[in-house]
């Protein structure tokens, strides 16, 4: 090997993200997970169990959510020393900025755990304007203003970090594995990727550090939520849309991604989205798919799975639970060509025949 050539640079480089990234996620699954301890203490969920929530499968076996919490970290790192992409810098970077997030979403979590003892999942739904889908307007999470203020756009992330005990970046990143193995070959200049359902721009974010040559787009129905995805991603374009009507013209993508959207989308509006996804791709475009594991993917997880929907105020979960995606996604045109999953969420790749 020559002196000249470049490849150990690039493995000290991608040694040095690892070791970052090791750094990183230890502090985050520190802060969120007593973040996430603190919450449950002030608001005391346990103290009121939903009405008719029975849960009937087994419990996990003893240390089994350990070791499934850690293998997204695990997996992460993996990924990050393989040069699949750079460490993620989501952990608590900025010390007083981390400190107030964490500080309302605390408060906040009074406000969700009323909200949830008195069963009110649609509290938003008399503000809410009527052009929005009737399924849209509610509170998913009973979180307080639904998806349509900036105080709730500004807290999911800790919300969701809080609640899955720093893991949500690093799950939510096996969609992005999948898609850099994907492309590890391709030249990304010019490539359209499409982040559909954004949300605050976190997963859109990571697409732009993975692939800062690629050109992308977040779409979302919450003028609230696009506000906070282009302070996350100012290189992307954005646009106000609805999974199951884009706003694009037929073979225009050559790669879609969503994160965490199908479980919230009622049966019918599932199949219009998938058929929309197949729509806009390309010939041989992909879709990377990050979403909740279904109780068939790891039966040891199930009870925490039936928990969820019953806590959390998720009234299309039970059926994403039993649909098979596979069959979903291959009705409109999509074949699975790779998956993964780590703790409580799994990854799909498809590529449209």
């Amino acid at each position: 090997m020559s002196e000249a050539d470049p490849k150990p640079e690039r493995r000290r480089a991608f040694a040095g993200d690892a070791r970052a990234y090791a750094a990183s996620a230890a502090a985050k699954a520190i802060w969120w997970g007593a973040a996430g301890v603190a919450a449950r203490a002030l608001a005391k969920p346990a103290d009121a169990k939903p009405p008719a929530f029975e849960p009937t499968a087994e419990a996990p076996p003893a240390g089994f959510v350990r070791r499934a919490w850690l293998s997204a970290f695990e997996k992460e790192a993996a990924d990050v020393a393989a040069g699949l992409y750079p460490a993620m810098e989501d952990g608590p970077a900025d010390p007083v900025r981390a400190i107030r997030r964490t500080a309302d979403f605390i408060a906040d979590a009074m406000a969700v755990e009323a909200r949830r003892r008195r069963g009110d999942g649609a509290e938003v739904r008399a503000e809410a304007p009527s052009s929005y889908p009737a399924y849209y307007r509610q509170n998913f999470h009973f979180q307080s203003g639904g998806w349509f203020t900036a105080e709730s756009a500004g807290r999911y992330e800790a919300q969701v970090e809080a609640l899955f005990a720093g893991t949500a970046g690093a799950m939510r990143r096996r969609a992005l594995s999948l898609l850099a193995r994907a492309w590890r070959t391709r030249d990304h200049r010019g490539l359209l990727v499409l982040d559909l359902a954004c949300g605050a721009g976190a997963f859109l974010h990571d697409l732009a550090a993975a692939f800062p040559r690629a050109r992308l787009i977040g779409a979302d129905l919450s003028p609230a939520y696009l506000g906070a995805a282009r302070a996350a991603a100012p290189s992307a374009a954005f646009v106000q849309a609805k999974a199951e009507q884009l706003p694009f013209a037929d073979v225009s993508l050559d790669a879609l991604t969503s994160v965490y959207l199908f479980h919230e989308l009622p049966p019918k509006v599932r199949t219009a989205a998938a058929a929309e996804i197949a729509r806009v791709l390309k010939p041989r475009g992909v879709f990377a798919l990050a979403d909740s594991i279904q109780p068939a993917d790891e039966p040891r997880l199930a009870r925490l799975l039936e928990a969820f929907p019953a806590y959390f105020h998720e009234p299309y979960y039970a059926g994403y639970a039993r649909t098979d995606l596979t069959a979903l996604f291959a009705g409109a045109g999509l074949r699975l060509v790779s998956e993964d999953a780590a703790f409580l969420t799994k990854a799909m790749l498809f590529e449209k025949v």
